[in-house]
């Protein structure tokens, strides 16, 4: 199992090679950028769908796609210079949930911080589907290949990132430099064909006939629909924080290095997001429910049918999406693991592992996002509302997080910080009620009733590492009494382990040493003792009697007896057990795993197994 283990993830690293691990600002883009900067694959394509197939308002849905673009972009502005001064201020990491842990209290950072685990646990599921949709629309695939093709991905993205954050990022930064060349290029061959050479919308030969049909709409566009479409390419902003979150993964100096991606990441997500939006007013690209996504239609028009241009867009766009799930893999454990740390999820996710990531919150990540493809059907039409509410939480709460910060340090230029942070808070808190609101039916209320689940669940094991600590607690010169010393040594018959196990606890001259069996019948006792007779095993044996043949609750019955005889004192149970090779060790033992189970639970009572290695040769 090592060598596999080795062979997938690689050797262990050392912990003195923790600083070598960091990332440079050209791999730190791609790590933590992908999420935000795929959503310019799809952010378009939610808002048309909202407009197109849940208003049915046709050919008048792509006027007011412009407006919400510029005012998503205008938002985009404020959450990244949010974030620039949190990078700052909190550069330990962990964005949202740090921020609002000093600033707002427990209950408000443990409320950011389960809408950010959600958020990236949906960015896996979200940008897989989206990455797998536009491979089939390349490709012309089935819908029924969507689940077996996300699930894939996601166990590749998986072993990539168990392999440590700077390689899984020197492995992904190509493909994501890759798509941002192909989109620009996709953008400015649009604004040429169509501010120069005027070529018209998308003919219908090229649209599929449920295109055409819903281009025919002819609903009026209510507020309530207006909204929904509003909230959809809201999307598009989802990711931003991610830098916020990864700081102390940058190369020294962490927080200029972490700002400057910052920066360029919005400026590449603005910019092209306006640009698809800019494209998709012009040319029209409709589509149905059961069509591909809309930037492989553009594609297909602007580059004169399927021709290379038109496969390396889409290769592109498949991979920057499905690379998107990158950026929850290196934040969602690392910040698992400062919740943990902080007492309010299981140690486990604190614990690194042999590759320096905290590879159990990887493993989680990627088990509870595969259960979401299966249960969703890998349609990202149906991830999507699950989406954006988490995500808009998380900068509510930062953001309001940043405002008391202002106000308690009041350093240089604070009221123009309050400004930009309280004016991003209510933007983002107000977009966060729309979401919830006009997609509740959709699956927004999925994450609304989860996030308050999620926080009472860490509400529970924070309680319980309390009262751990507190049951455990001593004070200074506190040392525990001697106490009387009972073994007692579990016996079937007399071989090899049991005498060794006899003769490990007559090495440590307990008060009183006990061996002891069950016996079912007459026989088993005569059986026993006879044997006991003939190897003269100088130790008091006693027998109990298990008429129903169990094992367990004899030894437990005859432990109770013990302490009732002997106050105050410590039991040892002495289990000899057989070792025998991987391949049948599940043969032996059976007995001695239940009732050690068992007695684990038990005060005052400790286990100890004595192994005794068989060497049998399994040819």
């Amino acid at each position: 199992m090592s060598k596999i283990k080795n062979f997938l993830i690689g050797k262990p690293i050392s912990s003195a090679e923790e600083q070598h691990q960091r990332l440079r600002k050209a791999i730190a883009l791609p790590v933590f950028a992908s999420d935000a900067i795929s959503s310019t694959a799809y952010a378009t394509d939610e808002i048309l769908v909202v407009l197109l197939i849940g208003a049915g308002i046709g050919r008048r849905a792509f006027a007011p796609l412009l407006p919400i673009a510029i005012i998503v972009c205008i938002l985009l502005v404020i959450v990244v210079l949010s974030y620039r001064q949190t990078i700052h201020a909190y550069p330990s990491g962990g964005g949202a949930y740090i921020v609002s842990r000093e600033n707002l209290g427990s209950t408000p950072a443990l409320i950011a911080g389960s809408s950010l685990l959600v958020d990236y646990i949906l960015t896996v599921s979200v940008s897989v589907a989206g990455g797998v949709l536009a491979m089939r629309t390349a490709f012309g695939l089935d819908r029924s290949m969507a689940v077996p093709l996300c699930l894939a991905c996601v166990f590749v993205m998986t072993i990539m990132n168990l392999r440590g954050v700077k390689e899984s990022g020197a492995a992904f930064a190509g493909p994501t430099y890759f798509y941002i060349v192909m989109l620009v290029i996709l953008i400015i061959t649009g604004f040429y064909r169509i501010f120069v050479q005027h070529v018209g919308p998308i003919p219908e030969s090229m649209l599929s006939a449920e295109a055409v049909d819903i281009a025919k709409g002819t609903s009026s566009l209510g507020i309530f629909m207006l909204l929904r479409a509003f909230s959809s390419g809201a999307v598009a902003l989802s990711g931003v924080e991610a830098v916020s979150n990864g700081v102390p993964a940058f190369e020294k100096p962490e927080s200029k290095n972490a700002s400057a991606t910052l920066v360029w990441m919005g400026a590449i997500l603005g910019s092209c997001f306006l640009g698809v939006s800019v494209l998709a007013v012009h040319l029209k690209p409709y589509r149905g429910e059961h069509d591909g996504n809309g930037l492989g239609l553009m594609a297909e028009y602007l580059y004169h049918g399927k021709g290379v241009m038109f496969w390396l867009t889409m290769i592109g766009t498949f991979l920057i999406l499905i690379l998107a799930a990158n950026t929850a893999y290196a934040d969602f454990p690392r910040l698992a693991s400062i919740v943990a740390k902080d007492g309010f999820l299981p140690r486990q996710f604190f614990n690194r592992g042999t590759r320096l990531v905290f590879s159990n919150g990887v493993l989680f990540l990627a088990i509870v996002a595969s259960i979401l493809i299966v249960a969703f059907n890998g349609d990202i039409s149906k991830l999507i509302p699950l989406y954006a509410f988490g995500v808009f939480t998380g900068f509510t709460l930062s953001q309001s997080g940043m405002v008391i910060h202002h106000l308690r340090l009041r350093e240089k230029g604070w009221r123009l910080a309050i400004g930009i942070n309280a004016t991003g808070a209510f933007t983002t808190g107000l977009i966060a009620v729309i979401v919830v609101v006009s997609k509740f039916t959709e699956g927004a209320w999925i994450p609304a009733l989860l996030i308050p689940i999620m926080v009472a669940s860490f509400r529970s094991v924070g309680r319980h590492y309390d009262r751990g600590r507190t049951s455990v607690h001593v004070a200074p010169g506190y040392w525990p009494r001697r106490e009387t010393h009972t073994m007692i040594v579990l016996v079937g018959s007399i071989n090899k382990g049991v005498l060794h196990g006899l003769q490990y606890a007559r090495s440590l001259n307990p008060d009183r040493l006990i061996a002891l069996t069950v016996a079912t019948d007459e026989e088993d006792r005569q059986r026993i003792e006879k044997q006991w007779q003939e190897y003269d095993v100088p130790i008091e044996l006693h027998i109990e009697y298990s008429p129903y043949r169990e094992l367990t609750r004899p030894v437990m019955k005859f432990i109770d007896e013990l302490d009732e005889r002997y106050n105050d004192d410590i039991i040892t149970v002495v289990i000899p057990e057989f070792v025998t090779s991987w391949r049948t060790q599940w043969l032996h033992n059976g007995s001695a795993f239940a009732l050690k189970a068992k007695l684990l639970h038990r005060p005052h009572t400790a286990v100890v197994s004595v192994p005794t290695h068989m060497h049998i040769s399994e040819s």
